[in-house]
């Protein structure tokens, strides 16, 4: 193994063009922490925040941008578990996903899903662990209850709608189109909605609210989430594309004991994250193995054109990207 590597590292905060590859040491793993030789990295919108100098990694983290990839086992740090070199897995990471080679704990990683390719698989943790935390283990969705997820065919979105199909919900979506509309109701949700032509609050007010709600949206959103919900219900905030302030009435809050929370992923202890991906092994893994749920629409960009990755992710965007980093890693 050499002892460089290439790698995507944010020059200066700003726009997509800080975006440069270069040359880094390749990292040595951990206590509990595997290398991972990178096939593919997921692109997410924590990336661009960081690339704008909005979102800062946490202090042991790679400065490197990227949360997720797929690829092999290259490598085990002390007492690593679970894995041996050569395994193909797909992992969260703290960061440093941009690169052809990264570390993270070795309880972050899961086996690739053998009905996905290793583009698919990249595209799978910080979705899903982001996903199933919020809905199912702070939220409490259950099977029978109905559930609401703004953004339908974004990542986090498509995602949503199948795990909350897959535990047996009703399913509503919003989107931005009569076409995005329809992948929602292709992806498994009962129903789409189009929030620039119809009001989500009275589609779940006449389906009979929601019991829980996933918003990336936040802003004005907030209050009329609130309209939205059930008695008893639960508004899980995750983003705030439209702002992180608004003015609620907190009095129908507590006169219908609604739940207000929010979480974010990347900041979570070791020991939450590899909970969460317990959970997931036990529960979800089957099913992509099975091929039943899985990423959708994901679209690929060589290592070097990171940049236009984020183009692509800022704008009008379906599903997921990837960054090709060492195809050759798949073998």
């Amino acid at each position: 193994m050499t002892k460089t590597m290439r790698a995507i590292e944010i020059s200066t905060p700003g726009g997509p063009e800080v975006l440069t590859l270069c040359d880094r040491p390749i990292p040595t793993p951990g206590l509990g922490e595997v290398l991972i030789r990178v096939a593919y990295a997921g692109v997410n919108g924590p990336d661009i925040h960081q690339r704008k100098g909005l979102y800062r990694a946490p202090a042991d983290a790679s400065d490197l941008p990227g949360l997720e990839v797929s690829g092999h086992i290259a490598a085990l740090g002390p007492n690593a578990s679970g894995f041996k070199k050569g395994d193909a897995v797909c992992a969260l990471l703290p960061g440093g996903g941009y690169a052809e080679y990264a570390t993270t704990p070795a309880a972050h990683c899961l086996p690739v899903p053998s009905a996905l390719t290793f583009a698919e698989a990249a595209a799978v943790p910080e979705t899903f662990f982001t996903v199933w935390s919020n809905i199912v283990m702070r939220a409490g969705l259950k099977g029978g209850q109905t559930f609401l997820v703004h953004g339908g065919t974004g990542g986090v979105g498509s995602t949503a709608i199948q795990l909350a199909k897959m535990l047996g919900a009703r399913v509503f979506a919003t989107a931005g189109s009569d076409e995005k509309v329809h992948l929602c109701e292709t992806y498994g949700a009962e129903r789409g909605i189009n929030y620039k032509h119809e009001d989500f609050v009275a589609v779940l007010r006449e389906a009979g609210r929601a019991d829980v709600i996933l918003d990336i949206v936040g802003g004005s959103y907030i209050q009329r989430n609130i309209k939205a919900l059930k008695d008893d219900g639960h508004l899980q905030m995750i983003a705030f594309q439209t702002g992180a302030k608004a003015e609620i009435g907190f009095g129908e809050v507590m006169l219908r004991r609604l739940t207000l929370s929010g979480a974010t992923l990347r900041p979570q202890s070791i020991t939450a994250k590899a909970a969460i991906a317990e959970e997931l092994k036990t529960h979800v893994w089957p099913r992509l193995e099975a091929g039943r749920i899985g990423p959708v629409k994901v679209r690929a960009f060589p290592l070097e054109n990171a940049a236009a990755a984020h183009v692509a992710l800022e704008a009008d965007h379906i599903g997921k990207i990837v960054l090709a980093v060492n195809e050759k890693a798949t073998a």
